[in-house]
C-alpha cells in the first residue's frame, strides 16, 4: 500500500513539473522570438541593437514597433 501511495505522489510531482516547464516555455519563447526579430531587423537596416533600440541603422533610435509603422522589417 505504501508503494502505491509513493508512486502516486511521484506521478503528481511529475505532472506538476511538466506543467511548470510548459508554462515557462509559453512565457519565454515568445519573448525570445520577438527579441531575435528586433535584432535581425535592426541589423538588416545597417544598425546595431543596443539598449532596446536600433542604433545607427536606417531607423536610428527606433524600437521594433516604430520600425514596423515606418514600413520597415516584417
Amino acid at each position: 500500500m505504501k508503494e502505491a501511495a509513493g508512486e502516486a505522489n511521484m506521478t503528481v510531482i511529475t505532472i506538476v513539473l511538466i506543467g511548470v516547464v510548459a508554462a515557462a516555455g509559453v512565457i519565454f519563447i515568445p519573448r525570445l522570438t520577438t527579441n531575435m526579430q528586433m535584432r535581425s531587423c535592426c541589423t538588416e537596416t545597417g544598425g546595431a541593437w543596443s539598449g532596446n533600440k536600433c542604433i545607427g541603422g536606417t531607423f536610428d533610435g527606433n524600437t521594433l514597433d516604430m520600425i514596423k509603422k515606418a514600413g520597415g522589417c516584417d
